[in-house]
């Protein structure tokens, strides 16, 4: 593994989990199979240019520098920048396809990954429209539907809505 994607794991690690040393990261790397001496880990951070913050709940966790966020943007931010920006959405396998205006685009690939929603892989924002990769399970039409009713292009009964997202 080179340092760039142990990086980019540790990244992934002290975004999603309470983290408070560097410690924790190597015992959760070697689980992965990724070998770290603690010394390596601490320069990654240095790296990184994180910092140790108290939480919402008081909770001493690392953080990249800069990000005050420690949880998913609400789902609701999401509903707004989509039912401001989205003109359409379209599907084809597990690739969503979401157009917006020009220039636009960026904006609300922002917001879905900001979003975290469960069975995103990753979004690929161009001028006007955004590439959204579905995982298998959840797959493009599915969140193609779901894209759509968050953009108030498509009407959906509050059951399930209350089913389909995980905001």
């Amino acid at each position: 593994m080179t340092k760039t994607q142990r990086q980019h794991r540790i990244g992934e690690l002290i975004e999603r989990e309470v983290i408070s040393t560097a410690a924790q990261i190597v015992v959760k790397l070697n689980a992965e199979g990724i070998a770290a001496t603690q010394a390596t880990v601490t320069r990654d951070l240095q790296e990184l240019g994180t910092i140790k913050i108290r939480d919402e709940h008081g909770t001493r966790r690392i953080v990249v520098g800069g990000v005050t966020h420690s949880s998913p943007a609400p789902l609701e931010h999401l509903r707004r920048m989509m039912g401001e920006w989205v003109v359409s959405v379209e599907s084809s396998g597990n690739l969503v396809v979401v157009r917006t205006p020009p220039g636009c685009a960026h904006v609300v690939a922002s917001a879905l990954d900001r979003s975290a929603l469960d069975g995103v892989l990753g979004s690929v924002a161009g001028d006007d429209t955004v590439l959204v990769i579905a995982d298998e399970q959840r797959g493009g039409q599915q969140l193609a539907y779901e894209f759509r009713v968050l953009a108030s292009l498509d009407e959906v009964p509050v059951e399930t809505e209350k089913r389909s997202f995980h905001g």
